[in-house]
């Protein structure tokens, strides 16, 4: 049942994974790791995933300017099964991304992605942090691909402009899901919470 919940994870890692921010550089390659525990009948169940993403943003931007960051990430592929148990589905996704220091926030934007379920994905922003959810459910053995998340930023006086993920430790995560396996205990649903570790820099814009 890990290998089960750590493929379901570690496709929607990032799940949306990553929603960093934009635009006019050339973009850089990261496979985030997440660090995840599963809460199951069966006990905590630690493990980790991987989701391979670009990120983009100008190398410098002026004071009170505006810029985009985008995050786009790969396709990906639910397993259909993991350890001899079926995975029936992962639902109920929730990816934060705070607000980069020395600007703020005038939008999101996602779009593309597929088989994501027949609600698309939604956006809010509160106390500095960017919350993308959607609903699911994907299937054991479903291909999908997360939309591509463009934060539309303008720029403070001075300084950097860093973007990253969000989340700490399993009591402050920055990914969460649910995942369905089933077992010989019957259908089990598996909430699971992550966060980056470690928490790289995706993109760096100098303002000036």
């Amino acid at each position: 049942m890990k290998c089960a919940l750590r493929a379901g994870i570690g496709v929607l890692a990032v799940t949306a994974a990553v929603l960093t921010f934009a635009p006019a550089a050339s973009a850089a390659a990261f496979d985030i790791t997440y660090d995840c525990q599963a809460d199951t009948p069966l006990g905590a169940e630690n493990l980790t995933l991987n989701q391979a993403v670009e990120a983009t943003a100008p190398a410098s931007v002026a004071p009170g300017g505006a810029l985009d960051v985008v995050v786009d990430p790969a396709p990906n592929q639910v397993p259909s099964e993991a350890a001899g148990y079926e995975v029936k589905e992962v639902n109920t996704f929730t990816l934060k991304v705070p607000v980069p220091t020395n600007a703020t926030l005038a939008g999101v934007d996602l779009t593309g992605g597929s088989g994501l379920g027949p609600n698309p994905p939604q956006w809010s922003e509160a106390g500095g942090v960017v919350t993308v959810t959607f609903d699911g459910p994907i299937a054991g053995g479903a291909s999908f691909e997360l939309p591509t998340i463009t934060a539309h930023l303008t720029a403070g006086a001075s300084g950097t402009i860093e973007s990253t993920l969000y989340g700490s430790g399993y009591d402050d995560p920055g990914l969460t899901f649910t995942a369905v396996v089933s077992t010989f205990l019957g259908d089990i649903s598996a909430p699971t919470s992550c966060f980056p570790n470690p928490n790289p820099v995706l993109t760096t814009t100098a303002i000036g």
